[in-house]
Order: structure tokens, then C-alpha cells, then sequence
């Protein structure tokens, strides 16, 4: 059964623009539906995402580190309110944890960072496939990124059935909801 869903994406999206918004709604929903908010802690998606699921009293979970000599990380932004906040000590065991503590992504357009994550998160999907935490990538960018990583990557039959891609809010519990259905 799925309880916790992970929401990873662009740290630098700011409230007011749309995928800010998309990050929020979704968290909404997915919080409505009674799943559990994980994050990292920081700006943009993230923050997002625990401001919608507490818009309908939906708890959300942190999980940050406190980067030292690192130039490029956003670290922990405090007006991103989790319910309860989990510490790393280093960004590969945060990006670890979110993975480990989330049972599907729902991952939205984002930097290298997300890069990072999804190619992470796919690969143990396709190794542990039958008992994989699915991927949901949102937005309709995905397609063309999708299909040309398909046609010139040497992927496997089962890589390319852990992911469900879906470009509107009110496809993704639903797609959560198909998960696990196929799961049982």
C-alpha cells in the first residue's frame, strides 16, 4: 500500500508562476486522497508541496542535510513548514532517504538535481521491478525526453512500464491509484 509519496523538481520556481502552482495542486490532491507529503525541505517544488497538502490538512515530511562546501545546493528553506523534518548528513544520503521513504514520485520539470533523482529513481525501479515504487512524471515535456531516450538507449521492456506519464492534476492520484492496483 502506498502512504508516502515523494514530490521532487525545480528549487528555484517561485509562487505565482505555474509550476509552482502544478507542484501545489497536485500535493492537494494527493494529500486529499490521504497520502503522507515527502520533500526536501528546500525552496520551490518543495515547498510547494507542503503548502498544498496542508491547504487540506495533509501532513508533509522533510528530509534535508546542511551542505558544507557545496556552491550550488539551496539547502533548507525555512518557510517550507514540514510537519517533521528528517536530517542527512550528505546530499546522497538525502537523496537516499527520499527515495527510501517514499513508496511512488511524482517527479515535475526541474534542473540537474531532478535529473538526478529520476535517473536514480528509475534505475532501482527497474531493478527491484514487480516490487519497484513507480514514477510519475508530470507534465507533457516528458514525452519527447521519454521517446528519445527510448529510441537511443538500449532499455529494457519492464523500464519503460514503472512510469506513468501524466499532464494534468487530476490524473495523478488516479495514476497512485493504478500503481497500486497493478501491485496487488
Amino acid at each position: 500500500m502506498t502512504k508516502n509519496v515523494t514530490f521532487l523538481g525545480y528549487s528555484d520556481t517561485q509562487p505565482g508562476e505555474k509550476l509552482y502552482q502544478e507542484a501545489y495542486d497536485v500535493a492537494a490532491e494527493v494529500a486529499k486522497a490521504g497520502y503522507v507529503i515527502v520533500n526536501g525541505g528546500g525552496p520551490g517544488v518543495m515547498r510547494a508541496s507542503t503548502e498544498g497538502a496542508h491547504s487540506v490538512g495533509g501532513h508533509a515530511v522533510g528530509i534535508t542535510f546542511y551542505p558544507e562546501n557545496i556552491t550550488f545546493f539551496e539547502g533548507r528553506d525555512e518557510s517550507n513548514k514540514v510537519d517533521e523534518l528528517l536530517e542527512e548528513k550528505t546530499y546522497v544520503e538525502r537523496t537516499l532517504k527520499l527515495l527510501d521513504y517514499g513508496d511512488i514520485y511524482v517527479i515535475f520539470n526541474g534542473g540537474t538535481g531532478t535529473i538526478s533523482e529520476f535517473g536514480m529513481s528509475w534505475g532501482l525501479a527497474r531493478l527491484y521491478f514487480g516490487r519497484h515504487k513507480p514514477l510519475i512524471l508530470f507534465g507533457g515535456f516528458w514525452y519527447p525526453i521519454l521517446e528519445e531516450i527510448a529510441r537511443t538507449m538500449k532499455l529494457r521492456k519492464e523500464e519503460l512500464e514503472v512510469y506513468k506519464i501524466v499532464t494534468e492534476v487530476d490524473q495523478v492520484v488516479p495514476a497512485i491509484r493504478g500503481f497500486e492496483a497493478q501491485s496487488r
